[in-house]
């Protein structure tokens, strides 16, 4: 079992397949494009940006203690080791 984990606390949004479709739509648009694609970002006008969904949370784990400690449904709904599991689920772990 592997000992590594994320160097930064983020979540990320690669895993529903919605943003997935649309990024292979934008690659696909961007390869079979005829036309001379100039240097820099000029491949961002074959597809629009707007479509591809990418949400990236950064959370710390004081901060995620510190909201759990102040909002009284998280308490009543969730233990704190609970908690911090679930933070180290989809902030820490690879």
């Amino acid at each position: 079992m592997s000992r590594s984990y994320k160097k930064s606390p983020v979540c990320t949004d690669l895993t529903s397949p919605r943003s997935r479709w649309s990024k292979r739509q934008a690659a696909k648009a961007v390869r079979r494009h005829d036309g001379i694609i100039e240097n820099g970002r000029s491949y961002r006008k074959l597809f629009c940006s707007w479509n591809i969904c990418d949400y990236r949370f950064y959370q710390t784990k004081e901060k995620a203690i510190l909201e759990w400690e102040m909002n009284a449904r998280l308490q009543s709904r969730l233990s704190k080791e609970r908690m911090l599991r679930n933070w180290e689920k989809f902030y820490r772990r690879k």
